[in-house]
């Protein structure tokens, strides 16, 4: 059975930083584009970040350039999400998710983890 899990979130001040994980299980990600996605309350699914399969190719949405980086070890079937200078704003639930295509964050997704809280207040 196809799985993604993610981990690292947590409560955070502004201004720190986390690092999520996202962990496959019943298959390989090295074929896998991997897109990183949040949702706050009240508020429609975001696409943040992804990164292809051989992890040369990198995107971002425009709220977390210069602040976020995605990367990726196929060794340990695992994509990172490092987060620095995180705003209140960066709220949300995040996901990790999988697809055979291209590295868009705007594309649809096959295959989807649970989520991991992050959230950044005083």
């Amino acid at each position: 059975q196809l799985q993604l899990v993610e981990s690292g979130g947590g409560l955070v001040q502004p201004g720190g930083s986390l690092r999520l994980s996202c962990a496959a299980s019943g298959f390989t990600l090295d074929y896998y584009t991997i897109g990183w996605f949040r949702q706050a309350p009240g508020k429609e699914r975001e696409g943040v970040s992804c990164i292809s399969s051989s992890g040369g190719t990198t995107n971002y949405a425009d709220s977390v350039k210069g602040r976020f980086t995605i990367s990726r070890d196929n060794a340990k079937n695992t994509v990172y999400l490092q987060m620095n200078s995180l705003k209140p704003e960066d709220t949300a639930i995040y996901y990790c998710a999988a697809t055979r295509g291209l590295c868009r964050i705007s594309r649809r997704y096959d295959y989807w983890g649970q989520g991991t809280q992050v959230t950044v207040s005083s």
